[in-house]
């Protein structure tokens, strides 16, 4: 079986973010970049799905060149080699535009299941993954928590709500993107890191591709929440004070 699985560097979480002086997104120049947790998820998955029916794990990542070293961690867990659409700028994030470039990096390779994660840490979209099975013409299921693979069909399990599950069958080629949490993750290997180093990363861009899409969607602005404090007092006794405390909970604050 032939898994392909799509990564993407964000920022760490425990960096400190500021806007930029554009107001367009966050300064980057020193922050310290990890896999999207949801990826890690998605690639630990494909892992594991290999080892039980064989085949190989094939990392797709579109980025700058330093999500490189995001790869390389990828493909020192065990992935057997990689492709990085090298590219600075994907429209902005656009989910749309990261989907075509994955969609022509995979006409070659015709994999059998693709796995993303559910979305990123950064723009948390969740978009890119249920886009590209579209652009794929293979049919899709998300939030992911298991997989069983038997010949040509799958039987995934779909996390819902409030402890509920949904149990779904469905034909190959497919894509899922899959929830955090669903597994343990394992952690490289000295021995993994040192094949990392020997494995095929592919490099292209995206004239190699055909050029890159219009964006659909743009970012205007970027900022913290604003934050302040209100005080109010009700007045009467205490039961009707009561009663307008409830209401204002109820319907402002909408956390009962």
């Amino acid at each position: 079986m032939k898994i392909v699985v799509a990564i993407k560097q964000v920022p760490a979480r425990d960096s400190l973010l500021r806007v930029d002086s554009a107001g367009k997104w966050i300064a980057d120049a020193d922050l310290s970049y990890e896999i999207n947790e949801p990826d890690a998820y998605a690639l630990e998955a494909g892992l594991q799905l290999k080892e039980h029916v064989g085949g190989e794990v094939v990392v797709l990542s579109a980025g700058p060149a330093r999500a490189a070293q995001t790869i390389r961690e990828a493909l020192a867990k065990g992935a057997d080699r990689a492709i990085h659409i090298e590219e600075d700028n994907l429209g902005g994030g656009d989910p749309l535009v990261v989907a075509k470039l994955m969609a022509a990096a995979l006409k070659q390779e015709s994999p059998d299941l693709v796995l993303t994660g559910l979305q990123s840490d950064d723009l948390g979209m969740g978009q890119t993954g249920v886009i590209l099975a579209e652009l794929l013409g293979i049919p899709h299921a998300t939030i992911i928590m298991n997989i069983e693979a038997s010949g040509s069909t799958l039987k995934v399990k779909r996390e819902l709500e409030d402890g509920w599950f949904q149990y779904v069958e469905m034909p190959l080629p497919a894509l899922l993107t899959m929830q955090s949490g669903s597994n343990k993750l394992r952690y490289a290997t000295l021995m993994g890191i040192k094949k990392a180093k020997t494995k095929e990363l592919k490099r292209l861009t995206a004239a190699d591709l055909g050029g890159m899409a219009t964006p659909t969607t743009v970012i205007e602005r970027v900022y913290f929440p604003e934050r302040n404090k209100q005080s109010q007092i009700f007045e009467g006794n205490p039961k009707e004070a009561a009663a307008k405390l409830v209401e204002k909970l109820r319907f402002e604050a909408r956390v009962i």
